[in-house]
Parts: structure tokens; C-alpha cells; sequence
């Protein structure tokens, strides 16, 4: 059930600090990068999308995704706040963000990577299509994609 009040908006000056100061449990802390560091790699690199995950005029999460190429994103950051956690605002944002990213009429497939060890990973991103394909060419992450 998608939650009306929730949207996805840029980060611009007035909301990053609020995106910076959004954070997920201790126990989650090995499986989410840092938004300030994702912010900062996004301003520097081209093809980086960034939006802020809003529930009415707060916000509670983040997404970062990136262009690989002409026909392919990849999903590199996903994180609701620790206090907005079980609520159902993720699989509502992941919503809205595979919705905004499909927009794009030139891609094929969009991928996400998670740790093989997180134990809800795997269906949470399932539920949405998402495909394992194998560990990442690092071989750290599962790799998941949905062909469109």
C-alpha cells in the first residue's frame, strides 16, 4: 500500500543537513554508507542522482542512484531513518524511486547490490522483481537486477 503522504525530493541547501543527520540502527550500520559521504560523491561524479525520501515535510531516508550507462542505474544508497523503520515508508520509497528511475525511456535494467549476510535484503528487493545474478565483480555483494 503506498503511503500518499510520502514523496522524493532533491537535496538542495535547504534539506541536506536534515539528510545528513538521518540514521539506521548500530545493528544496520555495516550495510548503509554514510549520506554525508554519499552527497559528497555524488556532487564530484556525473550521472548521480540524489533524492531525499520525505514523509510530509519531514525527511526520513535517502536514495542515490547512478546512470552506468545509456540503458542501465544502479541503486548504490537506501536508507530510512532508524525511528521510521517498520512503518512501511521503504518498500513506499523504493516505489516512488524505481517509478522516478523507469521515467527514463532508454533503460533496460536497473540493479541494487546488498550484503549476502543482510537477512532482509533478499525479499524485500525480490517482492519489487529484483533478480540475483551473482556476487558483485569484487565479489562483497549480491547482485540483483530487474530487466525492463
Amino acid at each position: 500500500m503506498m503511503n500518499s503522504k510520502l514523496s522524493l525530493k532533491p537535496i538542495t541547501r535547504e534539506n541536506y543537513e536534515a539528510v545528513c543527520e538521518l540514521d539506521v540502527t548500530k545493528a544496520q550500520e555495516e550495510y548503509v554508507a554514510c549520506n554525508m559521504w554519499s552527497l559528497v560523491e555524488a556532487s564530484y561524479n556525473d550521472g548521480y542522482t540524489c533524492r531525499a525520501i520525505y514523509n510530509e515535510d519531514s525527511a526520513i531516508g535517502f536514495f542515490m542512484w547512478v546512470l552506468e550507462t545509456s540503458t542501465k542505474v544502479s541503486i548504490w544508497r537506501f536508507m530510512i531513518d532508524q525511528k521510521f523503520q517498520q512503518k512501511g515508508f521503504g518498500r513506499s520509497a523504493l516505489q516512488l524511486a524505481l517509478d522516478e528511475i523507469m521515467q527514463d525511456s532508454m533503460l533496460t535494467e536497473i540493479e541494487i547490490c546488498y550484503n549476502p549476510e543482510n537477512p532482509v535484503a533478499k525479499d524485500f528487493y525480490a517482492s519489487f522483481g529484483f533478480k540475483e545474478v551473482g556476487l558483485d565483480e569484487d565479489d562483497e555483494d549480491m547482485l540483483a537486477i530487474i530487466k525492463l
